[in-house]
């Protein structure tokens, strides 16, 4: 990997212009591993302006000549996974074997879905026999701000730079400070692709700084924003100013309802589901609602299945799961365990503090809590960490109102053999996806939320369309 001290703008890497030096950390081992610049104002700056430039060039060339460049992309970003998947694990902590599979596959699977999507999509199309005449164009928004999160970074990199390239736009990117090596080897990989200078730019900073100053950027279109709800809150607020579009993918509480006739393992599937890449993911169901008839027995599943889950460091070859990414997020963790503690939530597994033999690096104990109520605190909040609660239910009209009784409305989750209750609680939950019987969504499908869990779709067809405006165009023939 090139200088992980520089940006990447028009074309180049560049020193920062007003940027300050930040350490970046191995959560396993709290080491030093690089530094990057945190920039300022001048440098996003010069990536927008750069990304400007770039714009009418870009949005001109057909259709197939961005997806040409995007599928280059794609035979680049294969022939260096392993690089990819390094940078991930020892930037935020994901094991490496899930490094190697799901985060870079994420990835992979985004830029393939995207060219596929982008392939069958019609640019131009006829309104309709009622208006035989007229056209409707779908056109790139413009310059586009990525603004992206730590905690699957090519999943959710891939999920806004391929789509906004694919519909004609240009970026900036500004990854998360935790995490920057993976979108700093990104850059290097969209360079060697051969994009023209100025339609990709990134440049490292910190909410505050470079992500505050592009969303209320006048010359910044689109704002795509990945992360926690109330630092979406405020772009929301900074980008009203100038009226641009804002897509938001936020936080999120999914609730796992488990009846009595599912099947065996739904249990063991959803504690596994909740406390993978070490519960650091928005979709997890955190929540497991269970039918009072198997609760019991549910519990104590779920007690052995905590106790055998292993925890140990990034870069060991094993089905472990890993740190948190910071002492920050470790110490939030730590916070709302004890919160379950005082408000007397049942303790099934886990606790505070690390698990023994691990006394350095940002590792978490997987917990479960038992006899959680909506009025608990860690029912209501994020945890971010591998932190299970669980609660019964007597009736179907219950478990919907108590998955739905949050403010977020990501991804909920059913368990049941019965397929027409199945398709009736999917339809009760006020979500933007419901998964159902471990059965995972389509390669394409759309990814967002209702509620407090954002406003965008990520994904497919309906990833491509959150970067394109839409114009009517009469007497065309």
């Amino acid at each position: 990997m090139q200088d992980a001290s520089k940006h990447y703008i028009n074309g180049q890497r560049v020193a920062s212009i007003d940027g300050r030096e930040m350490a970046v950390e191995n959560p396993s081992t709290e080491e030093k591993i690089a530094t990057i610049t945190l920039g300022g104002v001048a440098d996003a700056d010069a990536a927008v302006a750069a990304a400007k430039a770039a714009f009418p060039a870009w949005a001109a060339t057909d259709p197939l000549g961005r997806i040409a460049a995007l599928e280059r992309l794609m035979e680049v970003y294969k022939s260096r996974a392993e690089d990819m998947a390094q940078a991930i694990s020892v930037e935020m902590g994901a094991p490496i074997a899930l490094a190697r599979t799901a985060q870079v596959g994420a990835g992979a699977g985004h830029l393939k879905n995207t060219i596929r999507a982008a392939k069958a999509f019609a640019f131009e199309r006829p309104l309709g026999e009622n208006a035989p005449s007229d056209m409707i164009l779908y056109e790139p928004v413009g310059v586009c701000a990525l603004i992206t999160p730590w905690n699957w970074p090519m999943n959710q990199v891939m999920l806004k730079v391929a789509p906004a390239l694919a519909a004609g736009c240009t970026v900036v990117l500004k990854p998360s400070e935790l995490s920057p090596l993976s979108a700093i080897l990104l850059a290097e990989m969209i360079d060697e692709a051969g994009f023209s200078p100025g339609v990709f730019n990134l440049v490292n900073g910190d909410g505050t700084g470079v992500g505050a100053h592009l969303t209320a950027h006048p010359d910044v279109d689109m704002v795509s924003f990945t992360g926690s709800t109330p630092a979406g809150v405020a772009i929301s607020k900074a980008a009203a100013d100038t009226v641009k579009r804002v897509s938001l993918e936020l936080g999120g509480k999914g609730a796992n309802i488990i009846f009595a006739d599912a099947d065996e393992k739904a249990v063991t599937r959803g504690v596994r589901h909740c406390f993978n890449n070490s519960g650091q993911s928005c979709n997890a169901p955190t929540r497991m609602l269970v039918e009072r008839a198997i609760y019991d027995q549910s519990v104590e599943t779920a007690r052995k299945v905590a106790e055998k889950t292993e925890v140990g460091p990034a870069e060991t070859e094993s089905r472990q799961i890993g740190p948190v990414v910071s002492e920050t997020q470790w110490g939030k963790i730590q916070y709302l365990i004890k919160c379950g503690f005082d408000e007397h939530a049942t303790l099934v597994a886990g606790g505070l503090g690390r698990p023994d033999g691990l006394n350095r690096g940002h590792f978490v104990r997987p917990t479960v809590f038992a006899d959680v109520t909506s009025n608990m605190t860690i029912w209501k909040e994020e945890i971010f960490g591998p932190v299970l609660v669980m609660t019964p239910f007597d009736t179907e009209e219950e478990a919907i109102a108590l998955a739905n009784d949050t403010p977020y409305g990501l991804t909920n989750y059913v368990q049941t053999a019965d397929k027409t209750r199945a398709r009736r609680v999917a339809r009760g939950l006020r979500s933007g996806m419901v998964e159902m019987n471990g059965k995972f969504g389509g390669a394409g499908s759309p990814f967002g939320g209702m509620k407090q869990s954002g406003n965008g779709r990520e994904g497919g067809v309906w990833g491509l369309e959150e970067f394109l405006e839409v114009k009517a165009v009469s007497d065309w023939e």
